[in-house]
């Protein structure tokens, strides 16, 4: 259940970026996916640090505006209640 949840706020993320930015955008998430769903993830502390970078990252695409509000406040809630609840 978790894992599913983790590949659909990937998606999510895809889909709530202005089409112009889907690209570029999507480059940048591999890194982030590679570390957040990890089949072995090993390291708590790299997984958080890496879940406070994406949040840090899906902030600056709202503020420049290629993410919606509405879609930044959803996926901050996810990332958190994903990567970074569950150690807390």
């Amino acid at each position: 259940m978790k894992e599913d949840l983790s590949l659909r706020t990937f998606d999510l993320i895809r889909d709530a970026v202005l089409p112009d930015f889907r690209e570029r955008v999507a480059e940048y998430l591999v890194q982030y996916e590679t570390v957040l769903l990890a089949d072995n993830p090993g390291d708590t502390q790299l997984i958080r640090n890496t879940a406070h970078q994406l949040l840090g990252y899906l902030r600056g695409l709202n503020t420049t505006r290629v993410l919606g509000m509405a879609d930044w406040e959803e996926l901050d809630r996810r990332v958190v209640n994903t990567w970074l609840a569950p150690q807390q």
